[in-house]
């Protein structure tokens, strides 16, 4: 007997489209101190120069949005005992925004807050997180450092770049709403080795050692990057993915080719005279001229970026 198909669910469906085209098509302007702590220095440099960018479904763009979500009721929570929160920088009145001296490095604070029962004349930096019931557990038996280096790393960051020495971590697990808690002590050898890191990414023109050259590498296998940095995709083409493109002060980039500053608008359109950064190209580079390379290509073809012959 054929199997029934699954009962239509226009109505999730139609929640789930929502979310995927409302997602934003363009790129963080900066790299981010919640990645700097992967382990691979190639995928972090393809996150900064655009070199692919990850399709979410809709299920998991919601997903995102109920950790945002839960961020208000941590903030709550914290009150509610006497904790004094700080969810927004009182300069600004909008989130708290750290950068590096080059402005390309930082990230947003989730809040700032003194008068923990551990610390009360202690200011300390907030991360709020929610995890899956594996995750959660995890985190219980090993602490951040061990079970989420990358969380670990983005609290270096941010106590290294706010001057604090301290930051709380506050996570909730999505199954049973149980919490969890943990101080961290700043490291200021850390925290300047991970800005060495992003600085060294940063002003790479080239990307850095791949974590592995085997394609089915667990952590390569899961990468955004992996069909451009493991396969024949090429970027799209804009002007982080051309060589002509170098990220200076301030946060700003120059084009070499047009001698001027580029706009964030710039960046994500390009223009006519786009020369993809040679290792984004799956080929050897075997002649170029003013405005163009000659690749010869894995199956012996000969392909030309930049203008016709």
């Amino acid at each position: 007997m054929a199997l029934l198909p699954p009962p239509a669910e226009p109505t999730v469906t139609a929640i789930y489209a929502a979310y995927e085209a409302d997602a934003s098509n363009g790129h963080r302007t900066h790299l981010g101190a919640s990645v700097i702590g992967g382990a691979c220095d190639r995928a972090i440099w393809y996150g900064f120069r655009w070199a692919s960018r990850a399709r979410h479904t809709g299920r998991l763009l919601r997903l995102f949005e109920t950790g945002n979500l839960a961020e208000a009721r941590f903030v709550a929570n914290l009150c509610r005992i006497g904790v004094t929160v700080l969810d927004l920088d009182p300069n600004t009145g909008r989130q708290w925004t750290l950068r590096d001296a080059s402005g390309h490095f930082g990230g947003s604070m989730d809040a700032v807050a003194i008068g923990f029962p551990e610390a009360p004349k202690t200011w300390h930096v907030c991360e709020f997180k929610t995890h899956s019931e594996k995750s959660f557990l995890a985190l219980q038996k090993d602490g951040v450092a061990t079970s989420k280096p990358a969380h670990w790393a983005q609290m270096q960051v941010y106590m290294h770049l706010a001057g604090l020495d301290r930051a709380f971590y506050l996570a909730v697990n999505k199954n049973t709403d149980e919490l969890y808690q943990e101080r961290i002590h700043a490291d200021v050898e850390v925290g300047l080795r991970l800005l060495v890191k992003a600085e060294r990414i940063i002003t790479a023109a080239r990307p850095p050692a791949r974590i592995s050259d085997d394609p089915a590498w667990w952590q390569c296998r899961f990468c955004d990057h992996h069909a451009v940095c493991h396969g024949d995709a090429v970027p799209k083409r804009h002007c982080r993915s051309c060589l002509h493109a170098t990220a200076v002060a301030d946060g700003r980039w120059h084009c070499t080719r047009h001698d001027t500053a580029l706009s964030a608008q710039d960046q994500a359109t390009g223009c006519a005279a786009h020369l993809l950064i040679p290792d984004l190209v799956h080929g050897e580079q075997v002649d170029a001229g003013e405005d163009w390379v000659s690749y010869r290509m894995p199956d012996g073809s000969t392909w030309r970026d930049g203008v016709p012959a």
